[in-house]
Protein backbone atom coordinates (compact mmCIF):
# COMPACT_ATOMS: atom_id res chain seq x y z
CA UNK A 1 0.00 0.00 0.00
CA UNK A 2 2.67 2.32 0.82
CA UNK A 3 4.22 2.20 -2.87
CA UNK A 4 1.08 2.07 -4.38
CA UNK A 5 0.80 5.85 -2.46
CA UNK A 6 4.25 7.59 -1.62
CA UNK A 7 2.14 10.49 -0.76
CA UNK A 8 1.06 13.72 -2.01
CA UNK A 9 0.95 14.14 -6.17
CA UNK A 10 0.11 17.86 -6.29
CA UNK A 11 -1.48 18.78 -9.47
CA UNK A 12 -0.53 22.42 -11.40
CA UNK A 13 -1.51 25.04 -9.24
CA UNK A 14 -3.67 28.08 -9.76
CA UNK A 15 -0.84 29.83 -11.70
CA UNK A 16 0.09 27.20 -13.98
CA UNK A 17 -3.50 26.24 -15.02
CA UNK A 18 -4.28 30.34 -15.64
CA UNK A 19 -0.98 30.27 -17.60
CA UNK A 20 -1.63 27.53 -19.78
CA UNK A 21 -5.88 29.04 -20.15
CA UNK A 22 -4.07 31.96 -21.18
CA UNK A 23 -1.51 30.84 -23.02
CA UNK A 24 -3.47 28.47 -25.42
CA UNK A 25 -1.61 25.06 -24.56
CA UNK A 26 -4.35 24.44 -22.22
CA UNK A 27 -8.36 25.92 -21.84
CA UNK A 28 -11.20 25.48 -19.33
CA UNK A 29 -12.61 22.68 -21.30
CA UNK A 30 -9.21 20.49 -21.14
CA UNK A 31 -8.57 21.15 -17.71
CA UNK A 32 -12.34 19.76 -17.40
CA UNK A 33 -11.78 16.65 -19.08
CA UNK A 34 -8.59 16.22 -17.60
CA UNK A 35 -9.97 16.68 -14.04
CA UNK A 36 -12.87 14.17 -15.06
CA UNK A 37 -10.55 11.15 -16.20
CA UNK A 38 -8.57 12.04 -12.92
CA UNK A 39 -11.44 10.80 -10.92
CA UNK A 40 -12.73 8.49 -12.93
CA UNK A 41 -9.73 6.50 -12.75
CA UNK A 42 -9.30 6.21 -8.64
CA UNK A 43 -13.48 5.14 -8.88
CA UNK A 44 -14.39 5.21 -5.46
CA UNK A 45 -11.84 5.63 -2.62
CA UNK A 46 -13.70 7.76 -0.33
CA UNK A 47 -12.51 11.44 -1.87
CA UNK A 48 -15.62 12.61 -3.57
CA UNK A 49 -19.71 11.91 -2.88
CA UNK A 50 -21.05 13.55 -6.04
CA UNK A 51 -19.12 15.03 -9.40
CA UNK A 52 -20.69 16.91 -12.14
CA UNK A 53 -20.77 14.18 -15.20
CA UNK A 54 -17.96 14.26 -17.28
CA UNK A 55 -19.90 15.84 -20.15
CA UNK A 56 -21.47 18.09 -17.90
CA UNK A 57 -18.64 18.80 -16.69
CA UNK A 58 -17.03 19.99 -20.22
CA UNK A 59 -19.71 22.11 -21.04
CA UNK A 60 -19.49 23.94 -17.84
CA UNK A 61 -15.88 24.35 -18.34
CA UNK A 62 -16.92 25.79 -22.61
CA UNK A 63 -19.70 27.74 -21.04
CA UNK A 64 -16.78 29.66 -18.89
CA UNK A 65 -15.01 30.21 -21.86
CA UNK A 66 -18.14 31.99 -23.72
CA UNK A 67 -18.67 34.33 -20.47
CA UNK A 68 -17.80 37.97 -21.83
CA UNK A 69 -14.62 39.15 -20.59
CA UNK A 70 -13.81 35.62 -19.08
CA UNK A 71 -10.18 35.31 -19.18
CA UNK A 72 -9.88 38.06 -17.14
CA UNK A 73 -11.27 36.77 -14.30
CA UNK A 74 -9.12 35.46 -11.46
CA UNK A 75 -9.88 31.90 -11.02
CA UNK A 76 -10.47 31.19 -14.82
CA UNK A 77 -11.50 27.52 -15.64
CA UNK A 78 -10.07 26.77 -12.62
CA UNK A 79 -11.04 23.49 -10.58
CA UNK A 80 -12.30 23.40 -7.31
CA UNK A 81 -14.46 20.95 -5.06
CA UNK A 82 -16.80 21.71 -2.10
CA UNK A 83 -17.14 19.77 1.25
CA UNK A 84 -20.80 18.15 1.51
CA UNK A 85 -21.80 20.26 3.93
CA UNK A 86 -22.08 23.52 2.10
CA UNK A 87 -24.86 23.82 -0.74
CA UNK A 88 -24.25 24.57 -4.13
CA UNK A 89 -27.74 25.18 -5.73
CA UNK A 90 -29.92 21.98 -7.53
CA UNK A 91 -26.98 19.93 -5.98
CA UNK A 92 -27.56 17.07 -2.99
CA UNK A 93 -26.32 18.58 0.75
CA UNK A 94 -25.74 15.09 2.83
CA UNK A 95 -23.37 15.57 5.60
CA UNK A 96 -22.68 12.32 4.80
CA UNK A 97 -25.86 11.38 5.76
CA UNK A 98 -28.09 9.76 3.75
CA UNK A 99 -31.47 10.50 5.22
CA UNK A 100 -30.64 13.84 6.23
CA UNK A 101 -29.71 14.71 2.63
CA UNK A 102 -31.83 17.78 0.73
CA UNK A 103 -31.30 19.35 -2.58
CA UNK A 104 -30.08 23.10 -1.81
CA UNK A 105 -32.15 25.79 -3.23
CA UNK A 106 -29.38 28.13 -3.36
CA UNK A 107 -25.41 27.88 -3.52
CA UNK A 108 -23.39 29.20 -0.61
CA UNK A 109 -22.21 33.19 -0.67
CA UNK A 110 -18.05 31.57 -0.40
CA UNK A 111 -19.04 28.75 -3.29
CA UNK A 112 -20.98 31.59 -5.37
CA UNK A 113 -17.93 33.84 -5.48
CA UNK A 114 -15.91 31.25 -6.90
CA UNK A 115 -18.09 30.86 -9.63
CA UNK A 116 -18.21 34.70 -10.15
CA UNK A 117 -14.75 34.84 -10.15
CA UNK A 118 -13.98 31.85 -12.66
CA UNK A 119 -13.94 28.68 -10.86
CA UNK A 120 -15.11 25.71 -11.71
CA UNK A 121 -17.02 23.52 -9.62
CA UNK A 122 -16.37 19.73 -9.66
CA UNK A 123 -17.74 18.10 -7.00
CA UNK A 124 -19.23 17.48 -3.25
CA UNK A 125 -16.21 16.27 -1.10
CA UNK A 126 -16.48 13.53 1.52
CA UNK A 127 -16.46 14.35 5.32
CA UNK A 128 -17.18 12.68 9.03
CA UNK A 129 -21.41 13.04 9.02
CA UNK A 130 -22.54 16.22 10.24
CA UNK A 131 -18.48 17.57 10.50
CA UNK A 132 -18.15 15.67 13.58
CA UNK A 133 -14.66 13.94 13.73
CA UNK A 134 -11.14 14.64 13.09
CA UNK A 135 -10.42 11.27 11.62
CA UNK A 136 -12.36 10.69 7.88
CA UNK A 137 -13.76 7.21 9.22
CA UNK A 138 -17.25 8.43 10.54
CA UNK A 139 -18.78 7.94 7.11
CA UNK A 140 -21.48 5.28 5.63
CA UNK A 141 -19.78 6.30 2.27
CA UNK A 142 -16.47 4.84 1.48
CA UNK A 143 -13.56 5.36 4.64
CA UNK A 144 -11.13 7.36 2.78
CA UNK A 145 -7.54 6.56 3.07
CA UNK A 146 -4.05 9.48 3.55
CA UNK A 147 -1.78 9.90 0.44
CA UNK A 148 0.54 8.12 2.34
CA UNK A 149 -0.95 4.74 2.63
CA UNK A 150 -0.02 1.84 5.12
CA UNK A 151 -4.29 1.96 5.62
CA UNK A 152 -3.34 5.45 7.42
CA UNK A 153 -6.51 7.68 8.02
CA UNK A 154 -6.99 10.99 6.06
CA UNK A 155 -8.16 13.06 8.66
CA UNK A 156 -11.31 14.72 9.00
CA UNK A 157 -14.33 15.96 8.85
CA UNK A 158 -12.62 17.76 5.55
CA UNK A 159 -11.51 14.42 4.88
CA UNK A 160 -12.13 14.38 0.71
CA UNK A 161 -11.46 18.01 0.80
CA UNK A 162 -7.87 17.37 1.58
CA UNK A 163 -8.01 14.36 -0.56
CA UNK A 164 -8.77 15.84 -3.86
CA UNK A 165 -5.90 18.49 -3.54
CA UNK A 166 -3.23 15.94 -2.60
CA UNK A 167 -4.26 13.21 -5.16
CA UNK A 168 -3.62 16.32 -7.98
CA UNK A 169 -7.20 16.82 -8.96
CA UNK A 170 -7.80 19.86 -8.17
CA UNK A 171 -5.03 23.00 -6.98
CA UNK A 172 -7.75 23.76 -3.75
CA UNK A 173 -10.97 22.56 -2.31
CA UNK A 174 -13.51 24.09 0.14
CA UNK A 175 -13.52 22.78 3.18
CA UNK A 176 -14.69 23.87 7.19
CA UNK A 177 -13.10 24.03 10.50
CA UNK A 178 -14.28 24.16 13.72
CA UNK A 179 -12.18 21.92 15.81
CA UNK A 180 -9.31 21.36 13.78
CA UNK A 181 -11.47 19.75 10.64
CA UNK A 182 -9.65 22.20 7.64
CA UNK A 183 -5.89 21.51 9.40
CA UNK A 184 -6.15 17.69 10.27
CA UNK A 185 -6.50 16.17 7.19
CA UNK A 186 -3.70 18.85 5.69
CA UNK A 187 -1.56 17.46 7.85
CA UNK A 188 -2.41 13.65 7.06
CA UNK A 189 -2.42 14.10 3.16
CA UNK A 190 0.67 16.84 2.75
CA UNK A 191 -1.60 19.91 2.10
CA UNK A 192 -1.66 23.56 2.85
CA UNK A 193 -5.02 23.53 5.29
CA UNK A 194 -6.03 26.84 5.93
CA UNK A 195 -8.58 28.47 8.41
CA UNK A 196 -8.76 31.82 8.29
CA UNK A 197 -9.79 33.97 11.57
CA UNK A 198 -13.78 33.41 11.75
CA UNK A 199 -16.12 35.65 9.97
CA UNK A 200 -13.62 36.50 6.87
CA UNK A 201 -15.69 34.27 4.67
CA UNK A 202 -19.14 34.13 4.80
CA UNK A 203 -20.89 31.28 6.52
CA UNK A 204 -24.07 31.33 5.08
CA UNK A 205 -25.39 27.89 2.74
CA UNK A 206 -23.09 25.84 5.09
CA UNK A 207 -24.95 23.46 7.45
CA UNK A 208 -23.50 24.50 11.00
CA UNK A 209 -21.89 22.33 13.51
CA UNK A 210 -20.93 24.75 16.18
CA UNK A 211 -22.43 28.09 14.56
CA UNK A 212 -19.86 30.28 17.03
CA UNK A 213 -17.08 28.18 16.19
CA UNK A 214 -17.64 27.15 12.41
CA UNK A 215 -15.02 28.80 9.54
CA UNK A 216 -15.09 27.70 5.84
CA UNK A 217 -11.18 26.83 5.24
CA UNK A 218 -9.40 26.23 2.49
CA UNK A 219 -7.22 23.38 1.33
CA UNK A 220 -4.71 23.99 -1.02
CA UNK A 221 -0.94 23.06 -2.76
CA UNK A 222 0.62 25.90 -2.00
CA UNK A 223 0.46 29.13 0.08
CA UNK A 224 -0.13 30.76 -3.10
CA UNK A 225 -3.23 28.95 -3.83
CA UNK A 226 -4.19 29.93 -0.40
CA UNK A 227 -4.54 33.40 -1.07
CA UNK A 228 -5.34 33.34 -4.88
CA UNK A 229 -8.89 31.74 -3.50
CA UNK A 230 -9.18 33.84 0.15
CA UNK A 231 -8.67 36.83 -2.00
CA UNK A 232 -12.20 36.05 -3.87
CA UNK A 233 -14.16 34.39 -1.25
CA UNK A 234 -12.99 36.94 2.16
CA UNK A 235 -15.30 39.68 2.15
CA UNK A 236 -18.28 41.17 4.65
CA UNK A 237 -21.78 39.21 4.38
CA UNK A 238 -24.28 41.66 6.71
CA UNK A 239 -26.13 37.89 6.25
CA UNK A 240 -23.54 36.16 8.52
CA UNK A 241 -24.01 38.00 12.29
CA UNK A 242 -20.32 36.83 12.41
CA UNK A 243 -18.97 38.67 9.52
CA UNK A 244 -16.54 41.01 9.59
CA UNK A 245 -13.75 42.93 7.54
CA UNK A 246 -9.75 41.36 6.47
CA UNK A 247 -7.25 42.55 9.29
CA UNK A 248 -4.03 44.99 8.17
CA UNK A 249 -1.43 43.61 5.74
CA UNK A 250 2.34 41.70 6.98
CA UNK A 251 4.08 45.14 7.67
CA UNK A 252 7.20 43.57 6.96
CA UNK A 253 10.31 42.97 9.69
CA UNK A 254 10.77 40.33 12.03
CA UNK A 255 8.39 37.76 12.76
CA UNK A 256 8.04 36.59 16.31
CA UNK A 257 7.68 33.25 16.70
CA UNK A 258 5.95 31.65 19.94
CA UNK A 259 7.69 28.23 20.65
CA UNK A 260 5.86 26.34 24.10
CA UNK A 261 8.86 24.35 26.25
CA UNK A 262 9.62 20.85 24.95
CA UNK A 263 7.47 19.75 27.83
CA UNK A 264 4.40 21.18 26.90
CA UNK A 265 4.25 18.88 24.29
CA UNK A 266 2.43 15.98 23.73
CA UNK A 267 3.21 13.53 21.00
CA UNK A 268 1.28 10.51 22.52
CA UNK A 269 4.09 8.32 23.18
CA UNK A 270 5.41 8.80 19.04
CA UNK A 271 9.04 9.35 19.23
CA UNK A 272 9.37 10.02 15.41
CA UNK A 273 6.79 12.84 15.26
CA UNK A 274 8.58 14.16 18.37
CA UNK A 275 12.21 14.17 16.19
CA UNK A 276 10.70 15.49 13.52
CA UNK A 277 9.21 18.78 15.17
CA UNK A 278 11.89 18.87 17.50
CA UNK A 279 14.45 18.97 14.52
CA UNK A 280 12.41 22.08 12.81
CA UNK A 281 12.04 24.09 15.74
CA UNK A 282 15.46 23.50 15.93
CA UNK A 283 15.87 25.20 12.61
CA UNK A 284 13.37 27.57 12.51
CA UNK A 285 14.78 29.02 15.68
CA UNK A 286 18.04 29.52 13.67
CA UNK A 287 16.74 32.00 11.21
CA UNK A 288 13.92 33.74 13.42
CA UNK A 289 13.67 35.86 16.81
CA UNK A 290 11.68 33.32 19.18
CA UNK A 291 9.71 33.27 22.49
CA UNK A 292 8.80 30.80 25.11
CA UNK A 293 5.26 30.42 25.39
CA UNK A 294 3.23 28.31 27.90
CA UNK A 295 1.12 26.22 26.08
CA UNK A 296 -1.38 25.44 29.03
CA UNK A 297 -4.26 28.46 28.76
CA UNK A 298 -4.50 27.13 25.01
CA UNK A 299 -4.85 23.53 26.00
CA UNK A 300 -7.34 24.36 28.47
CA UNK A 301 -9.77 25.86 25.60
CA UNK A 302 -9.39 23.23 24.00
CA UNK A 303 -10.49 21.30 26.83
CA UNK A 304 -13.72 22.56 27.02
CA UNK A 305 -14.83 21.79 23.37
CA UNK A 306 -15.99 18.25 23.81
CA UNK A 307 -15.35 18.00 27.62
CA UNK A 308 -18.08 21.29 27.94
CA UNK A 309 -21.48 22.62 26.71
CA UNK A 310 -20.36 23.33 23.01
CA UNK A 311 -20.77 19.74 22.27
CA UNK A 312 -24.57 20.92 23.08
CA UNK A 313 -24.41 23.19 20.23
CA UNK A 314 -24.61 20.78 17.70
CA UNK A 315 -27.96 20.11 19.01
CA UNK A 316 -29.20 23.46 17.68
CA UNK A 317 -28.98 21.69 14.17
CA UNK A 318 -29.04 18.44 14.48
CA UNK A 319 -30.99 17.45 18.03
CA UNK A 320 -34.48 17.09 15.47
CA UNK A 321 -32.90 14.97 13.74
CA UNK A 322 -31.43 12.82 15.98
CA UNK A 323 -34.92 12.67 18.39
CA UNK A 324 -36.72 11.66 14.69
CA UNK A 325 -33.87 9.21 13.17
CA UNK A 326 -31.57 7.92 15.80
CA UNK A 327 -30.21 5.01 13.92
CA UNK A 328 -29.82 7.43 10.41
CA UNK A 329 -26.83 8.74 12.89
CA UNK A 330 -23.30 6.87 12.23
CA UNK A 331 -23.19 5.35 15.95
CA UNK A 332 -20.01 7.84 17.24
CA UNK A 333 -21.59 10.90 15.96
CA UNK A 334 -25.06 9.51 17.47
CA UNK A 335 -22.93 8.72 21.08
CA UNK A 336 -21.23 12.44 20.58
CA UNK A 337 -24.63 14.47 20.09
CA UNK A 338 -26.40 12.65 22.43
CA UNK A 339 -23.73 13.82 25.25
CA UNK A 340 -24.77 17.53 24.44
CA UNK A 341 -27.87 16.63 26.77
CA UNK A 342 -25.87 16.12 30.05
CA UNK A 343 -24.96 20.34 29.87
CA UNK A 344 -27.66 23.13 31.37
CA UNK A 345 -27.36 26.51 31.62
CA UNK A 346 -25.54 26.79 34.51
CA UNK A 347 -22.72 24.42 33.11
CA UNK A 348 -22.67 26.75 29.71
CA UNK A 349 -22.23 30.00 31.51
CA UNK A 350 -19.42 28.60 33.60
CA UNK A 351 -17.57 27.45 30.80
CA UNK A 352 -17.96 31.09 29.31
CA UNK A 353 -16.87 32.39 31.90
CA UNK A 354 -13.92 30.20 32.14
CA UNK A 355 -13.16 30.82 28.60
CA UNK A 356 -13.42 34.47 28.88
CA UNK A 357 -10.07 33.83 31.76
CA UNK A 358 -8.64 31.71 29.24
CA UNK A 359 -9.04 34.61 26.50
CA UNK A 360 -7.57 36.97 28.63
CA UNK A 361 -4.12 35.06 29.74
CA UNK A 362 -3.61 33.90 26.14
CA UNK A 363 -4.06 37.48 24.86
CA UNK A 364 -1.33 38.69 27.07
CA UNK A 365 1.04 36.44 25.45
CA UNK A 366 0.25 37.90 21.83
CA UNK A 367 1.75 41.29 22.86
CA UNK A 368 5.07 38.84 22.92
CA UNK A 369 4.95 37.01 19.70
CA UNK A 370 3.16 36.86 16.64
CA UNK A 371 2.70 33.46 15.16
CA UNK A 372 2.52 30.43 18.04
CA UNK A 373 4.29 27.34 16.14
CA UNK A 374 3.19 24.07 17.31
CA UNK A 375 2.98 20.27 15.74
CA UNK A 376 -0.61 20.22 13.59
CA UNK A 377 -0.83 16.62 15.13
CA UNK A 378 1.07 14.83 17.84
CA UNK A 379 0.84 11.36 15.87
CA UNK A 380 -1.04 9.26 13.48
CA UNK A 381 -3.44 6.31 12.78
CA UNK A 382 -4.86 3.71 10.92
CA UNK A 383 -7.88 3.14 10.23
CA UNK A 384 -8.52 0.18 12.33
CA UNK A 385 -6.75 1.81 15.73
CA UNK A 386 -9.53 4.58 14.97
CA UNK A 387 -12.34 2.27 14.53
CA UNK A 388 -11.01 -0.02 17.74
CA UNK A 389 -10.87 3.42 19.81
CA UNK A 390 -12.62 6.31 18.04
CA UNK A 391 -13.20 8.98 20.74
CA UNK A 392 -9.59 8.58 22.42
CA UNK A 393 -8.03 8.64 19.01
CA UNK A 394 -10.11 11.56 17.64
CA UNK A 395 -9.59 13.56 20.90
CA UNK A 396 -5.55 12.63 20.12
CA UNK A 397 -5.82 13.95 17.02
CA UNK A 398 -7.44 17.30 18.05
CA UNK A 399 -5.15 18.11 20.81
CA UNK A 400 -3.24 21.23 19.19
CA UNK A 401 -6.54 22.13 17.19
CA UNK A 402 -9.87 21.74 19.63
CA UNK A 403 -8.88 25.44 20.79
CA UNK A 404 -8.65 27.65 17.97
CA UNK A 405 -12.14 28.61 17.19
CA UNK A 406 -12.88 28.79 21.28
CA UNK A 407 -10.19 31.65 21.55
CA UNK A 408 -10.34 33.16 18.21
CA UNK A 409 -7.07 32.45 16.65
CA UNK A 410 -6.39 31.61 12.80
CA UNK A 411 -4.43 28.60 11.53
CA UNK A 412 -2.54 27.37 8.63
CA UNK A 413 -0.99 23.69 8.52
CA UNK A 414 2.12 23.70 6.80
CA UNK A 415 3.49 20.25 5.68
CA UNK A 416 6.68 19.72 6.18
CA UNK A 417 7.88 16.22 4.70
CA UNK A 418 8.32 12.67 6.35
CA UNK A 419 9.28 11.47 9.43
CA UNK A 420 12.35 8.63 9.30
CA UNK A 421 9.83 6.30 9.00
CA UNK A 422 7.89 7.62 6.49
CA UNK A 423 5.29 8.96 7.90
CA UNK A 424 4.00 13.05 7.32
CA UNK A 425 5.05 15.63 9.53
CA UNK A 426 3.22 19.32 9.87
CA UNK A 427 3.46 22.40 11.58
CA UNK A 428 0.74 24.76 12.99
CA UNK A 429 1.21 28.61 12.79
CA UNK A 430 -1.36 30.12 14.72
CA UNK A 431 -2.26 33.99 15.22
CA UNK A 432 -4.52 36.17 16.76
CA UNK A 433 -7.94 36.80 15.16
CA UNK A 434 -7.23 39.17 11.70
CA UNK A 435 -3.96 38.84 11.38
CA UNK A 436 -3.88 36.50 8.85
CA UNK A 437 -1.45 38.23 6.41
CA UNK A 438 1.33 37.48 8.70
CA UNK A 439 0.78 34.02 9.52
CA UNK A 440 0.14 33.27 5.49
CA UNK A 441 3.70 35.52 5.23
CA UNK A 442 5.60 33.03 7.31
CA UNK A 443 4.01 29.65 6.36
CA UNK A 444 5.22 30.91 2.96
CA UNK A 445 8.95 31.62 4.54
CA UNK A 446 8.96 27.93 5.65
CA UNK A 447 7.86 26.13 2.60
CA UNK A 448 10.26 28.73 0.46
CA UNK A 449 7.54 30.10 -1.31
CA UNK A 450 7.67 33.53 -3.07
CA UNK A 451 4.74 35.10 -2.08
CA UNK A 452 3.40 38.62 -3.50
CA UNK A 453 1.56 41.43 -2.07
CA UNK A 454 -2.18 41.76 -0.98
CA UNK A 455 -4.18 42.94 -3.50
CA UNK A 456 -5.36 46.98 -3.27
CA UNK A 457 -8.39 46.66 -1.40
CA UNK A 458 -7.15 44.68 1.54
CA UNK A 459 -4.61 46.98 1.81
CA UNK A 460 -7.19 50.06 1.98
CA UNK A 461 -8.99 48.23 4.64
CA UNK A 462 -5.97 47.67 6.94
CA UNK A 463 -5.01 51.48 6.17
CA UNK A 464 -8.59 52.36 7.31
CA UNK A 465 -8.60 50.54 10.23
CA UNK A 466 -5.47 52.51 11.40
CA UNK A 467 -7.20 55.84 10.94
Amino acid sequence: MAAEHPGPSIGPSVAEILASHAGGTGSPAKTAARVADAIAARGDDGTWLSTVPRDGLIAAAEAIENRPGARTLPLYGVPFGVKDSIDVEGVATTLSCPDYSYIATATAPAVQKLLDAGALYVGKTNLDQFATGLNGTRTPYTVPRSVFGGEMISGGSSSGSALAVALGQVPFAVATDTAGSGRVPAALNGVVGYKPSRGLISTVGLVPACKSLDCISVMAGSVDDVDRALDVMIGRDDDDPWSRDRGPCYAGGAIRIGLPPETDLEFFGDDEMRRAHLAFREQLSRTNTVVEVSLEPFLAAGALLYQGPWVAERLVEFGDFLAAQPESIHPVVREILQGGYRYNAVDTFAALQKLQELKAAVARLWRHMDVLVVPTIGTTFTVEEVLAAPIDCNTKLGHYTHFGNLLDLLGAAVPLGLTADGRPYSAMLLGNALKDDTVLQLAAQILDEPRSSRPESATLIAAEEHL
